[in-house]
């Protein structure tokens, strides 16, 4: 992303968090209207210890070089997490942007070696936007359609948000999705210029009302370890462990694996599974 429009999404985020905060959290009273959310720009100023023209101007993405001093003070006014500080820092050109999207199509033949050899843990490979790279077979049973899905759509967040057949294998799609998309945020600010991610997010909005919403709440969550609900309609409620994690010689993929949660069915309803579909 350049410049300009990491500046863009550096006021935008601000305004965001600024606008969610809850104004008892700051010992402060509630705005008028008994308006319990939201900061006033002079309130965030004066905690960050700056100026409110200098803060304006980060909010309004004007052309200035904030110090990491400023940003850090700024995140730690708002609240921020750890994840949110990295991404504010980030925004401001004090992290590295990570890896750029690839233009290949499916993850290198070691790598699929890799997942095949997880089986039968569903396990699959993401894109920096996201897009499915590679899965094993186990993958495969858990959500059968990632073979036939268009390569265009056959996207992680793309399929969270408009494929049906996933909408029904989470129960808690409500909260899973949010998760996601924040999730997806975090990891590509600094790309959201590049064109096959500006694409996808263009499309989403169009395509989902729940992803537009959730968009313009500038969310942003790390990813962390988790157990994972899924509802499969052959063997029920599968309880699986949701883990991450990036290879040394291609740091642009991630690796997903679910593995069974501890005390769960789920090894044995995956080996069924797989069973079935082979």
């Amino acid at each position: 992303m350049q410049s300009s429009g990491r500046r863009k999404e550096l006021g935008l985020f601000l305004r965001a968090r600024r606008d969610q905060a809850l104004r008892v959290d700051y010992g402060l009273p509630p705005i008028a209207r008994k308006r319990e959310r939201g900061l006033r720009r002079e309130e965030v100023a004066f905690l960050s210890g700056v100026s409110v023209t200098w803060y304006t101007w980060l909010e309004q993405g004007r052309d200035i070089s904030p110090s990491r001093q400023v940003l850090e003070a700024v995140s730690r006014a708002l609240h921020l997490s750890d994840t949110g500080l990295d991404y504010v820092l980030s925004l401001g050109g004090y992290a590295s942007a990570g890896p750029s999207t690839t233009a290949a199509a499916t993850a290198p033949a070691h790598l699929q070696r890799l997942l095949d050899a997880l089986d039968p843990n569903p396990s699959f490979a993401l894109f920096p936007d996201w897009g499915v790279a590679g899965w094993n077979s186990a993958y495969a049973a858990l959500f059968p359609n990632i073979a036939t899905v268009a390569p265009a759509d056959r996207n992680l967040l793309w399929l969270v948000f408009t494929d049906p057949y996933v909408r029904n294998l989470l129960p808690d799609w409500d909260v899973t999705s949010k998760r996601f998309l924040a999730e997806f945020r975090a990891e590509t600010g600094q790309r959201l210029g590049d064109v096959d991610i500006k694409n996808l997010v263009e499309r989403l909005k169009e395509a989902s009302p729940e992803f537009r919403e959730g968009w313009d709440r500038y969310d942003i969550l790390g990813f962390e370890s988790r157990e994972r609900l899924f509802h499969h309609p052959a063997v029920g409620v599968l309880q699986l462990e949701h883990h991450q994690l990036s290879p040394s010689d291609r740091p642009d993929l991630h690796l997903v694996v679910y593995t069974p949660a501890p005390g769960s069915d789920a090894g044995t309803q995956m080996a069924s599974l797989i069973a079935a579909a082979t």
